[in-house]
């Protein structure tokens, strides 16, 4: 109820993925299923900030150091980097 209050709030449309459909978004479903694997069935959390600092050094890891198949072997920045290149030059 409080995310459809604040949506509401903010004029944010919530769109629903329709049970058993994870394929509708499947990007979200694979990164989930990645932290799952090798974050929270891996560590046991003491406090709230220290599960924090964990996903901040993974996420660093995720998406600046490890290549993506998905990417063609880029990491995420990289293909970020390429993108916003790509961008710039046909705008040219």
């Amino acid at each position: 109820m409080a995310l459809a209050q604040w949506s509401e709030e903010h004029g944010v449309q919530l769109e629903y993925i329709k049970p058993g459909k994870p394929t509708q978004n499947a990007f979200i479903e694979r990164f989930n299923r990645t932290y799952r694997t090798e974050i929270l069935d891996f560590y046991l959390f003491r406090t709230l900030n220290e599960a924090r600092e964990i996903t901040e050094r993974w996420l660093m890891e995720y998406n600046n150091e490890r290549p993506h198949e998905s990417l063609k072997n880029l990491t995420p920045e990289e293909c970020r980097l390429m993108a916003e290149t790509t961008n710039i030059s046909k705008s040219s």
